[in-house]
């Protein structure tokens, strides 16, 4: 049963990113299809292409720093580094991701922040920012409590 909720993408999953730069509005959608391409020098990644699987991602702004911004990420389908193709093809790589932006800033600051499950009775989770997100979420206004 719980496989069938995420194949047909009934899973509410809600991720939180630090992004460089980040987007002129504070919401909107994503939508660039993604391609698995790999080559010999690099290996495997996934790219924004025209001939990939469709793909959709929401994001709303929840705080901004000095050349960042904390956003709220809804993947609406399910490809491998959806979010971090997504940001980094729109010019907001996030933080420390080391294949599609510039790396460093100690880890990637994506955190997969909470999921819902349309079980009975329904089943909701929350997970906290982890150590290395917190003075970049800080810095675009997040407050721990």
């Amino acid at each position: 049963a719980l496989g069938a909720i995420f194949a047909k993408g009934l899973a509410a999953k809600t991720y939180w990113a630090v992004v460089q730069g980040g987007p002129p509005e504070d919401a909107g959608e994503i939508a660039l299809p993604i391609r698995k391409v790999s080559t010999r020098e690099k290996g495997w990644r996934m790219e924004a292409h025209e001939v990939g699987l469709p793909s959709l991602t929401r994001f709303r702004c929840l705080g901004r720093g000095a050349g960042l911004a904390w956003l709220e990420l809804s993947p609406q389908t399910g490809r491998t580094h959806q979010l971090r193709v997504h940001c980094a093809a729109m010019g907001w790589p996030m933080l420390g991701d080391a294949l599609y932006g510039a790396g460093g800033a100690g880890g990637l600051h994506l955190l997969a922040r909470a999921i819902a499950l349309p079980l009975e009775p329904p089943l909701q989770a929350e997970a906290p920012p982890p150590p290395h997100m917190e003075a970049a979420l800080r810095a675009c206004g997040w407050q721990a409590g």
